[in-house]
């Protein structure tokens, strides 16, 4: 299994904020946000080293605080970085900024389950070992 370094995990996107996203107060959706961090995640989760006998991963908690809204074609940039690794869980945050201003933080939690019962199970070690090189 060949892995790649922490180099070649892309944590960051840059977008323009689509028309389609914004509301007619000209800001743009909360559940857009929770979309876009969901994609940066996906991403990011994307270069993680891959296992045979893998879990799932079932988001359990979502949380976005809102420091100032985004608006229709405004230049974002968003960051995954882990936040916290637990024993059967794995918490991300991805923040949204313009220039140097943050303009959000989603926060995405999911559980490890068990593909036969969906039942709790531990991280990986290789996934948790992964996983402790992206803590900030």
């Amino acid at each position: 299994m060949a892995e790649r370094s922490m180099n070649e995990v892309t944590r960051t996107v840059e977008m323009n904020v689509p028309f389609r996203d914004v509301d007619m107060n000209g800001q743009v959706f909360l559940g857009s946000y929770i979309s876009y961090a969901e994609s940066v995640l996906a991403t990011f989760w994307s270069s993680r080293p891959q296992l045979e006998d893998e879990p799932l991963y079932i988001a359990s908690k979502l949380t976005c605080i809102l420091h100032r809204p985004l608006h229709y074609d405004e230049r974002v940039v968003f960051t995954a970085s882990v936040d916290k690794i637990g024993v059967r869980s794995v918490g991300f945050m991805i923040a949204a900024d313009i220039g140097d201003e943050r303009s959000a933080e989603v926060e995405i939690i999911w559980q490890a389950r068990s593909r036969d019962d969906r039942s709790p199970v531990p991280l990986p070690e290789d996934t948790r070992d992964w996983l402790y090189g992206f803590v900030d």
